[in-house]
């Protein structure tokens, strides 16, 4: 009698506790024997697995797991580490009745009698896709930033380093020239120079490239037409990749032209086709192709404003780049190459110039399929062109000038000032500019002002402002290592670029002179 008093109580205990189970709707809860078959299934499981109870119970719960998991045992380790353990937790993959997959976190507790016989599994399911999601996406903000920064510091270092070997390229070409002129016609002699020249030359080309990186050197921005670019240098590209190459173009109907320098365009497209050709050692085919893109790329590493642009790609067949490689590519120094085959600087070269232009490169990569190099490149709004027209210098220095000289360096100094005044000018010499106000206060009559740029405590660009302030139409030219940000009226001011020799003097004289 007490058990039949009992029993309609423990009735409805059981079907309150279906019901509370089956009203979860965020969480799949179900149960399973011991060897994993599903005894038992809520309305939550439904939801997110997309089974009915009547399909589902009496299968293996394995079903919802990927086949790379079933093929690891990953199903059987969780009972046995739950049986073993008492419980498993993990998050992992696992598959809809539709084939769909979700990013589930898996908590499995074994069930036992009051003996300690193992009666079967309860397992609870969560679906925390869009949690891994936006984790995810919070993970590839966060090393584009690292990256960027990482890219910014070294673009800082570099073009530190690149500024000071420029002003020592400044004073080894320099007094190369002073020396040529000054020697007696020794062929020996002369071609000792011309060695120690074409070294220095070749340092000048290596700073290009750091400045580049940096976003520091002096671009002149025009209109391009790529296709007309590319078809311009055909020649040198098929001679500079060899014979077992196969270029091929192809270019959008109407392509719209770019805002470049086409020097350094040029420069950047042989550079990718280079390391296209050295990616295929026994030859083969390089696309260049291009066309317009109106939105700008969809990589967390291509942040750009939006707005117009042409992607030009250069596309090879190669041994493609792992994960490791294609994140260290833009890298300055970095390269895959023996020693004494490149520099490592040919990328990072192409990344500084995409970005000092206002766009980007992308690298796409594939180990054994190939890789694509995308150079984004704004739209040229309308023909635009920096370029100096430089006039006949030599007609324009016939008359002695006073040119006061100011740079921090003094070896710089001292070669500009020789360089100077063996074009016949007379040059005062300050080496700050404290002093070059001073110079100029006791020396009204100075005809031209040539300063350098970054100095201490007073820069080439202050100085310039106070020296216009005293006389507005004193003639003054910014001698740089890299291309400065200015602001002001000193973005008008002639700039000399260093390392410079002695005709680019001459030039920068005589047209700040005109």
């Amino acid at each position: 009698m007490p058990d039949n008093d009992n029993k309609p109580i423990l009735i409805n205990e059981e079907q309150r506790f279906r019901l509370l189970i089956d009203a979860v709707v965020d969480y799949a809860i179900y149960m399973t024997d011991p060897t994993g078959i599903i005894i038992s299934w809520n309305s939550g499981a439904r939801r997110f697995k997309g089974y009915e109870e009547a399909e589902i119970i009496g299968q293996h719960f394995s079903r919802f797991y990927t086949e790379k998991d079933r093929a690891a045992g990953l199903p059987q380790r969780a009972l046995s580490t739950a049986a073993r353990e008492g419980r498993f937790e993990g998050e992992g993959w696992r598959v809809r009745k539709d084939g769909t997959q979700f990013m589930a976190h898996v908590v499995i507790d074994a069930i036992r009698s009051d003996t300690g016989v193992l009666l079967g599994f309860a397992k609870i399911t969560r679906d925390i896709t869009d949690v891994t999601q936006a984790q995810l996406a919070l993970e590839q903000a966060r090393e584009a930033l690292f990256q960027s920064q990482k890219l910014q510091a070294i673009g800082q270092l570099t073009g530190g380093i690149a500024h000071d070997f420029n002003n020592l390229l400044t004073v080894i070409l320099g007094n190369l020239e002073i020396v040529r002129k000054r020697m007696p016609g020794d062929p020996k002699l002369a071609q000792l120079l011309d060695n120690a020249t074409q070294g220095a030359l070749r340092g000048v080309s290596l700073t290009q490239r750091m400045l580049a990186f940096a976003r520091r050197q002096k671009l002149t921005s025009e209109s391009v037409q790529l296709p007309a670019l590319v078809q311009g240098i055909s020649g040198l590209l098929q001679s500079s990749l060899g014979p077992s190459f196969h270029i091929q173009t192809s270019f959008a109907p109407d392509l719209s032209p770019v805002l470049a320098d086409v020097n350094q365009l040029e420069l950047a497209i042989l550079n990718l086709a280079t390391n296209a050709r050295d990616a295929m050692p026994n030859g083969g085919r390089i696309l260049i192709a291009a066309d317009e893109r109106r939105d700008t790329p969809a990589s967390p590493q291509a942040a750009m404003k939006p707005g117009r642009y042409v992607c030009l790609s250069i596309i090879d067949e190669g041994e493609g780049m792992d994960e490791a490689t294609l994140a260290s590519a833009v890298e300055p120094f970095f390269t895959t190459k023996g020693v004494g085959k490149g520099t490592g600087l040919g990328l990072s070269m192409v990344h500084g110039l995409a970005e000092q232009l206002g766009g980007r490169l992308l690298l796409l990569s594939e180990k054994g399929v190939g890789t694509t190099a995308e150079l984004w490149l704004p739209v040229a709004q309308a023909q635009v062109s920096e370029k100096a027209q430089v006039q006949d210098s030599a007609s324009l220095m016939t008359q002695e000038l006073l040119v006061l000289v100011v740079d921090d360096d003094s070896l710089v100094l001292t070669s500009t000032r020789l360089l100077i005044e063996d074009l016949g000018h007379r040059v005062l010499c300050a080496s700050s500019g404290a002093q070059a106000l001073e110079l100029y206060e006791s020396n009204q009559d100075i005809d031209l002002v040539i300063t350098d740029m970054a100095m201490p405590q007073m820069d080439g660009a202050q100085l310039a402002k106070l020296l216009r302030d005293r006389q507005p139409t004193l003639p003054i030219v910014l001698a740089t290592g890299y291309a400065e940000r200015l602001e002001g009226f000193a973005t008008q001011l002639p700039r000399l670029t260093k390392p410079f020799k002695q005709i680019d003097l001459v030039k920068a004289i005589g047209q700040t002179m005109k």
